[in-house]
């Protein structure tokens, strides 16, 4: 199997490339900071094949997918990790530029990722898109509005996509993860401020990447009739009323 993970560069997308390459797939890491997906290439050898560029630019995008070398180009599952959240601050005193930069990224860069391997997979009638989700998609919180407003747009997206490859045997994902540590996640979002960032976590076991790196790989390989419509998780320390979180 070819996969095609977005956003390997850290986090989730490189414990998914790790993961995928360790069960004998090979894997198209891309993200847009070319020394971190080098440095995963030299560990992770001739499976794993680093394409640098930003989700955010198109005509980078198209560009890096069409040029993909032909023993690459047959894309078997696409894992659209890519995405962040800004800010936490309530939407009458949130940045623009914020929200800007998540929707370009957590629906404009995954939309244009599907649209261009899409096709691809159609035509083979095999393959498997797992979009990288969120619990703020569904469930609201303070401070959520945009970054939750593109994970619910994530969610409703993917099972559009099952509604219209009716009678293909392309599947659709949407992995919908919690409070998860381990990552950039909190440090981009509060702007690289890491004592808040780790504020998050404080007496928490939180999920991790390689939590959702096993359960993207076991996603990927069910049997070819099976789809996973979508998958929640979350840390046994999180829960509802509303998402709360017992710290120790």
């Amino acid at each position: 199997m070819i996969a095609m993970v977005t956003g390997a560069s850290s986090g989730f997308g490189e414990a998914i490339s790790r993961a995928l390459v360790a069960a004998g797939h090979r894997v198209i890491g891309t993200g847009r900071r070319a020394e971190r997906l080098a440095g995963l290439a030299d560990e992770l050898g001739e499976s794993f094949l680093p394409l640098v560029f930003d989700v955010q630019d198109k005509a980078a995008t198209r560009a890096a997918l069409d040029g993909l070398p032909s023993g690459w180009s047959e894309v078997d599952l696409l894992v659209n990790n890519a995405g962040l959240a800004l800010g936490l601050a309530p939407a009458h005193q949130s940045e623009l530029e914020d929200w800007e930069q998540m929707i370009a990224t957590n629906i404009s860069g995954l939309t244009l990722v599907t649209r261009l391997l899409l096709p691809g997979m159609v035509a083979r009638n095999r393959g498997h898109v797992i979009n990288i989700g969120s619990i703020a998609g569904t469930y609201p919180y303070p401070g959520g509005n945009v970054y939750g407003a593109t994970k619910a747009f994530v969610k409703q997206f993917s099972l559009n996509l099952r509604a219209d490859l009716a009678g293909t045997a392309v599947r659709v994902t949407n992995v919908e993860p919690g409070l998860c540590g381990g990552t950039e996640f909190s440090n981009v979002r509060f702007h690289g401020d890491d004592a808040k960032a780790a504020s998050v976590y404080q007496g928490v076991q939180a999920i991790s990447p390689q939590d959702i790196a096993n359960t993207v790989l076991w996603i990927g390989e069910q049997p070819a009739h099976v789809n996973i419509n979508s998958i929640e998780i979350m840390p046994v320390a999180q829960t509802f009323g509303p998402l709360h979180i017992s710290r120790g």
